[in-house]
């Protein structure tokens, strides 16, 4: 495995072989339609997607174009096709001063692809990572449908093709779930034994494995957030407090379901109902997961969650992001 960014550090990519292996599949494969890869944030999903451009180059033989909005990341490996490639990377160098970067670059994204299999490419990987929160909501199931065009009415023809959208945004998976224009994959934080082996790469002095576990629920990125801010865990809640807009006047609304949803998540499953103003709301905010599928394995990436877990906020159906988004509900309903 290779190297992945934690904050100031390069470490080893830690686990996640379950969700290397359906890499390997669809590099078998091929996928259709768009396969849609959807979790908590900071779950991992960007990690994995960035391994995977090095198995689909090595041993599947594939070129590639991978884009993430968000950090500003592309990656174009279209082999011969160097006039493609230097398109990208010019359109994406000249709108690095525009606001619209991530906007532009993701809707051209279609168009290489396109012009790619035109060009006789045979084996290609299109990875759009966390696209939906720059394009819009609205725009998410245009943007897939843009993706499967290019599976049912390639402009040549082609051995194998993978298309993956990745997302954390919740509201644009009921967007795109109108249609059937993809499949969604769920993929959840890392197992116990795969978050031990990230936190045995960190460095210095850290409060214990089960602590840290029972903060973070096995989310790296809340993990790296820790790290950074000293393990200070009260600065960490107060961060998400205020990224996640917690007000005093959401939580005094909503204090009898929100008291009863930090005992047990599923209670807006069963009082709220699908499309609940309440679980919307959680959703929007990205403080919940909702509508978790069943815990068969071969519906996920990798590891599926448990069926319950209390301590971490894992219900049947619904489940806090990670312990630290609960806290800082709980939080801020004492307050109040």
């Amino acid at each position: 495995m290779g190297k992945v960014r934690f904050v100031d550090l390069e470490i080893n990519f830690a686990d996640r072989e379950l969700a290397m292996r359906v890499i390997e599949d669809w590099a078998e494969r091929g996928t259709f339609p768009v396969q849609v890869v959807y979790g908590p944030e900071g779950c991992g999903k960007t990690a994995w997607l960035r391994e995977s451009i090095e198995l689909f180059r090595g041993r599947g033989g594939f070129d590639v174009i991978y884009v993430n909005p968000i950090d500003g990341f592309i990656r174009a490996e279209l082999g011969g096709i160097a006039d493609l490639r230097s398109r990208i990377l010019s359109i994406a160098k000249d709108a690095l001063t525009q606001e619209a970067w991530g906007g532009r670059v993701v809707w051209v994204i279609i168009n290489i692809a396109r012009e790619a299999i035109e060009a006789r490419v045979s084996r290609l990987a299109i990875i759009v990572d966390d696209a939906f929160q720059v394009i819009g909501v609205d725009k998410a199931a245009l943007y897939v449908k843009g993706l499967l065009g290019i599976l049912e009415h390639p402009p040549a023809e082609y051995e194998r093709v993978v298309t993956v959208v990745a997302t954390s945004e919740g509201m644009s998976l009921r967007e795109v779930g109108r249609h059937n224009w993809a499949e969604f994959k769920p993929m959840w934080n890392m197992s116990k034994e795969g978050f031990r082996q990230l936190y045995d790469q960190i460095p210095g002095s850290k409060p214990s494995l089960e602590e840290t576990w029972r903060l973070t629920g096995g989310n790296p990125r809340m993990l790296e957030i820790l790290y950074k801010a000293r393990w200070n865990v009260d600065r960490v809640v107060e961060q998400l407090i205020l990224e996640k807009a917690i007000t005093k006047e959401f939580t005094t609304r909503w204090r009898r379901d929100l008291e009863a949803t930090l005992n047990d998540p599923d209670h807006l499953w069963i009082e709220g109902g699908p499309g609940g103003e309440l679980a919307n709301e959680l959703v929007e905010r990205n403080l919940i997961v909702y509508g978790i599928p069943s815990r068969s394995p071969d519906l996920w990436i990798d590891q599926p969650p448990p069926e319950r877990d209390s301590e971490l906020g894992i219900g049947r159906y619904v489940a806090w992001q990670t312990p630290l988004h609960r806290e800082a509900v709980k939080r801020v309903l004492r307050a109040t």
